[in-house]
């Protein structure tokens, strides 16, 4: 049995670490609370924009979908993970990597050349021990989270889709969902997916194009494509927040239990010790009284 020196010191360890887990609890709450604003006022826009798409691009628009839509034999893929910073969220980052693995598992790019573009501090720590080519240029974006800051990773898988350096585009990321709930996601984004706008949902709208049908998709299709890019990284961010507001809650709470159990050994020990002490004095008393 521990020493009562040994009991208290532990809990005074253990109430120090809950009272860390409990601030970083709130402190990712208030977090949560703007990252989940701003995806959640970004999802009509980009519904919205991906409606749009569908509407004038219903038409003869091969021509304009070509660039991004091109489909070719899967020689060269770029996997872009979208992770955290820092850990203490739970599985939030390994969730990320075992969709990557379990994309590469089902055969689909066996023969295929994997390059990585980690965006997140723990996806690029991952991946730079690996034996895949790690594109290090825009793995910082969550240090100063803006749409101008995710677009150049965005023109940078674009251009090299466009190139011809990449033959598919895959995002890896965790949609948001709530705060206990993120739901992995492993999306084609380029080329694009024919299905992945529903026309059958959007409007059918006569539209004045100003100064031409084929500029106007040209120019609707990147900055889709930037926004979709955007919306996965702000997603992730969200699902980040909530996945640590929850780890730290459970982790509080499992220190809550673990100090219970600990002053109830304490309460025991120490009753131990001291009713060790009253039998000692009581024997000493009887012997001396056997002495007299």
């Amino acid at each position: 049995m521990a020493s009562l020196k040994e009991v208290k010191e532990r809990i005074v360890s253990v109430s120090s670490t809950q009272q860390i887990t409990k601030a970083m609890k709130m402190v990712a709450a208030a977090k949560l609370r703007r990252a989940q604003d701003r995806i959640v006022q970004l999802r009509p826009y980009s519904e919205k924009l991906g409606a749009l798409l569908a509407n004038v691009s219903s038409g003869n628009t091969e021509e304009g979908m070509n660039t991004y839509g091109e489909v070719r034999d899967v020689k060269r893929v770029l996997f872009v993970p979208v992770t955290s910073d820092r850990g203490l969220c739970g599985a939030f980052n390994a969730n990320v990597f075992k969709g990557i693995r379990n994309a590469l598992a089902t055969g689909e790019y066996a023969d295929a050349e994997i390059e990585i573009l980690p965006i997140g501090k723990k996806a690029f720590d991952f991946y730079r021990k690996k034996e895949n080519p790690v594109n290090d240029a825009h793995w910082g974006v969550f240090g100063d989270l803006s749409f101008d800051v995710v677009k150049a990773a965005a023109e940078e898988a674009m251009e090299g889709f466009q190139s011809g350096r990449y033959d598919k585009v895959v995002l890896v990321y965790n949609e948001f969902k709530n705060v206990a709930t993120q739901i992995i996601r492993t999306e084609q984004f380029l080329p694009i997916v024919e299905n992945e706008v529903d026309t059958d949902s959007a409007t059918n709208t006569d539209y004045i194009y100003e100064p031409s049908k084929d500029f106007i998709i040209e120019e609707l299709i990147p900055k889709s494509l930037k926004i979709q890019f955007y919306k996965a990284v702000l997603e992730s961010n969200a699902s980040e927040h909530g996945a640590r507001m929850t780890a730290m809650g459970k982790a509080t709470d499992n220190a809550g239990d673990l100090l219970k159990e600990l002053r109830l050994t304490y309460n025991r020990t120490r009753q131990a010790a001291i009713t060790k002490e009253i039998l000692e004095i009581v024997g000493g008393a009887e012997a001396l009284a056997a002495d007299s």
